[in-house]
């Protein structure tokens, strides 16, 4: 797998350096992975269920992992928006299906309605029809299906919402004041979407009422750091849904677009090794009955190549929410993946997306004078929340011990690293800022 960050070294009078060594002497690479990382690891969550925060939380503190929870808004105690049908009075369009069966020309705003209708049990409906029509069914079977939702509401086949005692909705497990500190703590929260609907039927005034209102309680309760990452539920490739979802958020995990990764998503039996793009995104959802040594096979896969971003995705923990791993489950499989610390990069989901796109816009040159190696580094992207250090590895004169790197007031001191290409330092430098400068330490690496 070859690096395609543009490198550029300009040798000046020099320390006495002789042959091929001269000839590589300050040359520098952005790494693939930060620290020389052969892999990087995400542990997302959806939904944020209960014993995500309780159960799974104490267990990744343990092993000293962050993690990204896209979270459904609508649902977290002290939100501002909640689920809603945005357009005509729900009456009027139960009324025109008594004459109007559903069509190409009216399907969407019926699916986006037929939720909000004030009856227990439509839901399902949207959810069925959006089922069928997202995954590439036939669309008159989804028109169908709400023609049967309509039919029974105007039959009075439904009990009104709010009707009895066991009708009222069970109060928010999570509020946002529990949210802020965990990200405080490193964690990060992202969209998934107000109440969690089948993106590809809805409407556009709808669609956009789903991605922008869970977009701003993220950004009043938790800051614009949180505002970065969005998973449209049920892992939709909808194009529409996509191009409304990624002109509001930077990365989605349901695809990422850039031309040097390939995304392979849950349902994608494609090995990851047989990719030769520059990275691969291949996400992973563990299940009840996932065996945990398919699990562990995924983290091998990715050690032994140097490209791989595994995105784990999890639902439910101990019992609560979908597709639920136990508390034991994750010990055994994050204390597997704390094993292979030394090759994997464990990030959260915004950070790698961001870390790969630093480095592949990214262009670094070096220039050798004397005892001193300055380095540039720069990237072309022009939004301000590409903030992330890059890895350099730089090449050092082979009498070199250590070196005292410095950036800015920035200054820490790295070993030298003797492999079969010479000698070289690894050290963090921050894209756009102000001029690296490696110069050989007088005393020893600490």
């Amino acid at each position: 797998m070859t690096h395609r960050v543009r490198t550029f070294t300009i040798l000046g009078p020099l320390l006495c350096v002789a042959g091929a060594a001269l000839a590589q002497v300050g040359r520098t690479e952005i790494t693939r992975w930060p620290q020389g990382k052969k892999a990087a690891v995400s542990l997302t969550y959806d939904d944020g269920t209960l014993n995500q925060f309780r159960a799974a939380v104490p267990i990744m503190d343990r092993f000293g992992f962050p993690a990204t929870f896209f979270i459904i808004t609508g649902e977290i105690a002290g939100s501002r928006y909640h689920g809603t049908f945005v357009g005509r009075p729900p009456e009027t369009i139960v009324q025109e299906t008594a004459s109007v069966p559903t069509s190409a020309a009216n399907f969407f705003e019926r699916a986006s309605a037929v939720g909000f209708l004030g009856y227990r049990g439509t839901l399902e409906f949207h959810t069925r029809a959006g089922e069928v029509f997202d995954e590439g069914g036939d669309p008159e079977k989804a028109w169908r299906i709400l023609d049967e939702a309509y039919a029974r509401v105007r039959e009075g086949a439904f009990p009104r919402e709010g009707g009895d005692e066991g009708s009222k909705p069970s109060p928010p497990a999570t509020g946002w004041y529990d949210l802020a500190a965990l990200a405080r703590r490193g964690y990060e929260f992202a969209s998934h979407t107000v109440t969690h609907p089948r993106l590809a039927v809805l409407d556009e005034a709808n669609l956009v009422y789903e991605l922008e209102k869970s977009r701003q309680d993220i950004l009043d309760h938790l800051g614009g750091k949180h505002t970065f990452s969005v998973e449209c539920p049920y892992g939709t490739e909808n194009d529409r849904v996509l191009e409304y979802a990624l002109a509001r958020y930077p990365l989605a995990r349901n695809r990422m677009p850039d031309p040097f990764v390939e995304d392979l998503d849950r349902s994608n039996d494609k090995s990851p090794s047989a990719s030769t793009t520059e990275y691969v995104r291949w996400q992973r959802g563990p299940l009840t009955r996932t065996p945990m040594s398919l699990m562990k096979s995924w983290v091998d896969t990715i050690a032994a190549d140097d490209n791989v971003w595994l995105v784990l995705v999890f639902h439910g923990v101990d019992g609560i929410g979908w597709e639920p791993r136990t508390s034991a489950d994750l010990t055994e499989y994050f204390a597997y993946l704390k094993s292979k610390e030394d090759a994997l990069w464990i990030a959260t989901f915004q950070d790698v997306g961001k870390h790969m796109r630093e480095r592949t816009h990214g262009t670094v040159r070096s220039y050798v004078s004397h005892d001193v190696i300055s380095v540039v580094l720069r990237d072309d992207l022009t939004d301000e929340r590409y903030e992330l250090p890059l890895t350099l590895e730089t090449q050092v004169p082979p009498g070199w011990k250590a070196v005292d790197v410095r950036q800015g007031r920035r200054v820490q001191r790295v070993p030298v690293v003797r492999g079969d290409g010479g000698s070289y330092v690894l050290y963090p430098a921050i894209p756009n800022g102000e001029d690296v400068r490696l110069a050989r330490a007088a005393g020893p690496s600490r």
